[in-house]
């Protein structure tokens, strides 16, 4: 699931290391949490059978920057924090595979239509809830004209780079999809401590903007190099 909200870019550049700028769209930033319930996670040439099931959430704001290798423009996301419930996760993650995780309890049920999520971390830092049924359209205060718009803006931001405990050093991951297709939800409640934070985000900087579900994805995750900034 990925929650997505419209940010003043003044403000959420604040958040962002140097090197980076935010990506707009229609005027706004756009920023949010990425839900993910990995299932089968294994190593290319083992089964499915073998692989681990986990639940995540990466908060990410969608940037743009510029190579200075090579002068190109590029996009993608910055994490500024990573949560999980494995401990494989957290071990793992920034050692043997990029990004660096925190310890969270998560709480999910989910039908066919119905979605009832919540997210606490156990350092106290960060929660997340989403009350959300499956929806054939985005809300009409959305800042996309459409799902098209949306899933394209998003499809494109499948480089991220995680903070991590070095400051000046991000972890490159890239997501590679076998398909892409995302499901609007129609959102009855949502909560995100990071967003609802005034100190860095004062009181009208940041609207709920619409929210989106991927179901059924097979996709493969690949280092990308370290970004130093």
């Amino acid at each position: 699931m990925l929650v997505n909200f419209r940010v003043d870019p003044e403000f959420i550049q604040r958040q962002l290391p140097a090197a980076f700028r935010p990506k707009l769209h229609a005027g706004a930033a756009i920023a949010g949490i990425c839900l993910i319930r990995l299932e089968q996670i294994r190593p290319k040439p083992l089964p499915g059978f073998l692989g681990l099931q986990s639940e995540n959430a990466a908060h990410r704001i969608a940037v743009v920057w510029t190579d200075e290798r090579t002068g190109q423009p590029c996009e993608g996301v910055f994490i500024p924090r990573r949560d999980t419930n494995s401990l494989l996760n957290r071990i793992a993650g920034g050692r043997l595979f990029p990004g660096e995780h925190h310890p969270a309890q998560f709480e999910v049920e989910t039908s066919a239509e119905e979605i009832n999520f919540a997210m606490a971390s156990d350092d106290g830092a960060v929660s997340v809830r989403l009350r959300a049924k499956i929806s054939d359209r985005l809300p009409a205060e959305s800042c996309f004209a459409d799902i098209a718009e949306a899933s394209q803006f998003f499809e494109r931001g499948s480089l991220g780079y995680s903070a991590t405990h070095n400051g000046g050093r991000l972890d490159g991951l890239v997501l590679k999809t076998r398909s892409w297709q995302v499901e609007p939800l129609d959102v009855r409640e949502v909560y995100s401590s990071y967003f609802a934070d005034e100190k860095k985000f004062p009181k009208g900087s940041v609207t709920f903007d619409c929210a989106l579900l991927m179901r059924n994805i097979e996709h493969e995750w690949h280092s990308a190099p370290d970004l130093y900034v």
